[in-house]
């Protein structure tokens, strides 16, 4: 039987940022216009890291009744290391499934945007699936669109839509770069997996890629996240920061009006950057294996930084 410490050790808290990162931005662009709410900030924290807990242990529940998590390197496999019996871990997914739906529905009915229902199951049904059922697509190189999708844009523009009734150009652009750094997580995790999961026929992008285009990657992905950077301050500058959809402080410039959402103020984000460096200077140097574990969990803390500091430079722009 799994210890404690063991069953938080499955739950991969190097990659929980990966929650918190798009509830920060979605808070951050919302407050910009004037509309954050503390009870629905809580719910949508709620909701990004049940689902975030309840995709690793679903990841490791597949992975491991399909024997590619038995040599491995790096985070504890509850289900490969035989640890935890198989249908422990998947109840303990779906219950962490339960949670966020039950989160969700709570934040459905403070918001009354009952559409966001369809929404939340789409999610949870790709969760499951990404390592899940006869034909997962984490297999077939889809696993950083996933994440790119339900971490980065939906899982932004939710944190911001429930509280403000709408979305800005700035919560866009933002979420734009949550899903760029999300994604890196997985990139540095599949990387580092390339040996083992050719072995198991898992075709992972990293493996489609390769090893060189996989390190590739992942520096366009940082890319990205600074070009957001740096358009969330220009959309300051051309007073085009307020909002891009309907709803309730969104349409036609937000509470807040145009130049809200966006400013200079944004540039504090580039702070962050210090912390890309050291793990830019190891994926250069042709690291592999345990060596490249230092990265995955360094890729969570600068997202997770990177986020603070662009959602604290978008909230304060209206308020300087």
């Amino acid at each position: 039987m799994a210890s404690f410490s063991e069953w938080v050790g499955g739950a991969r808290p190097r990659t929980l940022p990966v929650a918190f990162s798009p509830v920060a931005v979605g808070t951050g662009a919302a407050y910009a216009v004037g509309r954050a709410g503390w009870a629905e900030v809580v719910l949508a924290l709620v909701v990004s890291l049940a689902l975030q807990i309840g995709v690793n242990y679903a990841n490791d529940y597949s992975d491991g009744i399909r024997g590619t998590d038995e040599v491995r390197v790096g985070p504890i496999r509850l289900v490969g290391q035989r640890l935890a019996a198989p249908g422990e871990v998947k109840v303990a997914a779906f219950g962490f499934f339960g949670l966020a739906g039950l989160a969700g529905l709570t934040l459905v009915a403070i918001s009354q945007a009952w559409w966001l229902l369809l929404v939340g199951a789409v999610c949870i049904v790709a969760a499951w699936y990404y390592t899940g059922g006869s034909r997962p697509y984490g297999y077939r190189g889809l696993g950083e669109v996933f994440v790119f999708v339900f971490f980065g844009l939906v899982a932004t523009l939710g944190s911001e839509y429930v509280q403000e009734g709408g979305v800005t150009w700035t919560g866009a652009l933002g979420s734009v770069g949550v899903g760029a750094l999300a994604s890196a997580i997985l990139v540095a995790n599949n990387l580092r997996d390339i040996p083992t999961d050719v072995e198991h026929g898992k075709r992972t992008l990293a493996v489609r890629l390769g090893d060189r285009g996989t390190r590739r990657l992942y520096l366009a992905l940082v890319a990205v996240s600074l070009v957001v950077v740096l358009g969330c301050a220009a959309l300051g500058w051309t007073g085009t920061g307020g909002g891009a959809g309907g709803g309730a402080g969104a349409g036609g410039g937000g509470v807040g009006g145009g130049a809200a959402a966006g400013a200079p103020t944004a540039l504090l984000a580039l702070a962050a950057y210090g912390l890309a460096r050291p793990l830019l200077r190891v994926l250069r140097s042709g690291a592999t294996g345990r060596d490249l574990i230092p990265v995955l969990a360094g890729t969570g803390r600068f997202q997770l930084v990177w986020s603070a500091l662009l959602a604290v430079g978008i909230a304060a722009a209206p308020h300087l």
